[in-house]
């Protein structure tokens, strides 16, 4: 007889080989490595990976690769559990540090810039981190360990910023192709956090659970709660907020233009007013007289009551088809220019300082790192 943990884990286990088969994500023989940083997520996902890949013959060269973001008293710590689930699994472990590829740690940066902000430097620097660790490992795929959770999350931050361009890659099971130097996937892209809990707690899993020290002030944490407010009220939302931008990445063109029809730059003082909620297009500030409403409704009633005296005589001489056709008029967008100017397609090709791969001169990483290394206090020798 079977208790509910093993059903669980079965359905589990299963729910995860049909998103891995469905979408096929490797091939026999492919050398994968998962991001592993001890935490819940990258825990059950070399777990699950290893379980399915010895009982469906997956035939894959599983590694761990983390990443050191030289965290004290939250990094450090995780790299233990990760060298334990290491020993746990069978499988080599590989460690690169922000310090051996930057020259900075994640708290010297904080310590430069403050914490407001910071994520944004540890995500670009952790993105190219395990792109360069795989690199050195000779290995073209990673696996993170992404939930359903994690998307519905980027979905909305995208939506709240107006950035649809990146719809299509946030909600993509798959980055990169064979073309790419290393390609990214999320075999738990379905998988809600509740289950990954479950699962690491049925199977009895060690994990590191302690958050960031510096996430309390990252975006994602505002969007984190609103998405779990909505479950609350709704326990279906976060795949349907998954499917809805998986919907919305596909009526995204490849080359999108500027929804805004305002010219030129908008300043910096006006986005600062926007953000505190004054003004905005077309908004002359976002001030009014009181009345305009009033005489809104005014004017509408009167053209109303005028409107049933005025007939035009010569559409009533046309066919019915024709004037039915005539009838019909085509408003322009608000906010939109009637001649938009399209973005063209990216190319992706190699950052000049590094590199890496970037569709800019000077990829991300580099120019954070120009501003980092300006700040930085000069040693008096």
């Amino acid at each position: 007889m079977h208790t509910p943990g093993r059903c669980f884990i079965s359905i589990f286990e299963d729910e995860v080989h049909h998103t891995i088969s469905s979408s096929k994500l490797f091939f026999p023989g492919e050398k994968v490595a998962i991001g592993a940083s001890g935490g819940k997520d990258s825990t059950v996902l070399a777990s699950v990976l290893k379980t399915l890949n010895e009982r469906h013959n997956y035939g894959l060269d599983l590694v761990l690769l983390s990443i050191d973001e030289g965290i004290k008293g939250y990094r450090d710590d995780s790299l233990e559990t990760v060298k334990w689930n290491a020993i746990q699994y069978e499988m080599p472990l590989k460690v690169v540090g922000y310090d051996e590829l930057y020259g900075w740690t994640m708290d010297q940066v904080v310590e430069t810039i403050g914490k407001k902000g910071n994520c944004t430097y540890c995500g670009v620097f952790r993105r190219q981190a395990l792109d360069r660790g795989a690199k050195m490992l000779g290995i073209k795929h990673v696996v993170t360990g992404h939930n359903a959770d994690d998307v519905a999350e980027t979905i909305l931050m995208n939506l709240l910023r107006g950035d649809l361009a990146r719809l299509s890659r946030s909600t993509s099971i798959v980055t990169g192709d064979a073309t790419s130097d290393v390609k990214r996937s999320k075999p738990l892209k379905y998988s809600y956090e509740k289950e990954i809990v479950l699962y690491a707690y049925h199977k009895k899993l060690d994990y590191f659970s302690t958050e960031c020290i510096y996430s309390p002030e990252a975006f994602r944490g505002s969007a984190r709660s609103l998405i779990k407010n909505l479950e609350r009220v709704r326990p279906t939302a976060i795949l349907d907020i998954v499917r809805s931008g998986e919907d919305m990445a596909r009526l995204v063109p490849v080359n999108t233009a500027k929804s805004c029809a305002c010219k030129g730059d908008v300043a910096p003082a006006v986005v600062a007013a926007e953000e505190d909620g004054l003004g905005g297009c077309g908004s002359s500030n976002g001030r009014s007289s009181g009345n305009e409403m009033a005489a809104m409704e005014k004017q509408l009633r009167q053209n109303e009551a005028a409107e049933g005296l005025e007939v035009d005589v010569s559409k009533q001489m046309l066919p019915q088809a024709q004037r039915d056709k005539e009838n019909v008029k085509t408003l322009p967008i608000r906010g939109v220019s009637a001649n938009p100017k399209i973005l063209g397609k990216q190319t992706l090709g190699n950052c000049e300082r590094c590199g890496y791969m970037s569709s800019q001169a000077i990829c991300q990483a580099c120019m954070l790192l120009e501003g980092l290394n300006k700040n930085r206090p000069q040693i008096q020798i």
